[in-house]
């Protein structure tokens, strides 16, 4: 069973394997309530398709780089998901972002010079093998099953919709909107030092405003607009994930705490 070519694998994925009937005939997809995968991960991948229903849930900044990407944070500081426990169960009614949803599944090049992309899968994935229970890829005759036709559609949508993403993110920096970013949280009003969050891009409002009628006019026409407020009104819940995190004993050290552990 060769593996696909993977010279660098995405958050999540520790294998990838192309799903197939000679040796996946008798192998099945298990629904899981828990997520041991997820636990720790702050900062989950977003499409722009996502923006209107996470944006009520997690804020949603761009990660720095020449090809930047949208992402929800479920935690300010790397290691912190404050949506889930230890034993990766999500506790709150949350949007799951599709990117999570996906998981252990995707499509890719089984060669490098493939045109084609093929249904792959993590085998390290504790929600696919051979089980008594679960939904079977694959019928006796070898037919794909519909929960394979299901689990298909549903990256190959997430796919076309990575395409509108990376178009809606070009059309940013082509306006040149995306600026690195800070954001100053005091756990006590009282203190005189603050935590720091550095690390991450947002669209510039001043920019925004400046902005040409013509191109306004057609991002609200072609509701890009929209996703960029969606994006621009989740920023207030920074403070909310912090509170989280200091609620659940997570939260940041200031550097004189840090210094004296």
């Amino acid at each position: 069973m060769a593996s696909a070519p993977q010279p660098s694998l995405p958050l999540f994925y520790k294998d990838l394997m192309p799903l197939n009937s000679r040796d996946h005939i008798k192998w099945s997809n298990r629904k899981s309530d828990t997520a041991k995968w997820l636990v720790g991960q702050h900062a989950i991948p977003l499409t722009a398709d996502e923006f209107a229903q996470a944006q009520r849930d997690f804020p949603i900044v761009f990660s720095q780089g020449n090809d930047p990407l949208p992402i929800a944070l479920m935690g300010l500081n790397e290691g912190v998901n404050t949506f889930v426990d230890d034993n990766g169960k999500v506790n709150d009614p949350i949007y799951i972002p599709a990117y999570i949803r996906r998981y252990p599944f995707m499509l890719a090049k089984l060669e490098e010079k493939a045109e084609n992309l093929s249904l792959c899968f993590d085998p390290t994935s504790d929600t696919v093998g051979e089980f008594d229970d679960g939904e079977n890829f694959f019928t006796e005759d070898g037919k794909a099953t519909p929960e394979t036709q299901n689990i298909l559609d549903f990256c190959e949508k997430f796919e076309q919709a990575g395409i509108k993403t990376k178009a809606f993110v070009d059309a940013l920096k082509e306006k040149d909107l995306l600026m690195d970013s800070e954001i100053s949280i005091s756990q006590d009003q009282n203190t005189d030092q603050p935590y720091v969050y550095r690390g991450f891009q947002m669209v510039d409002q001043e920019k925004l405003r400046a902005l040409d009628g013509e191109t306004l006019k057609a991002w609200n026409e072609n509701g890009m607009l929209a996703v960029i407020h969606a994006h621009i009104l989740s920023l207030d819940l920074m403070r909310q994930i912090f509170a989280r995190q200091v609620q659940q004993g997570k939260g940041p050290k200031l550097p004189s705490e840090a210094a004296k552990s």
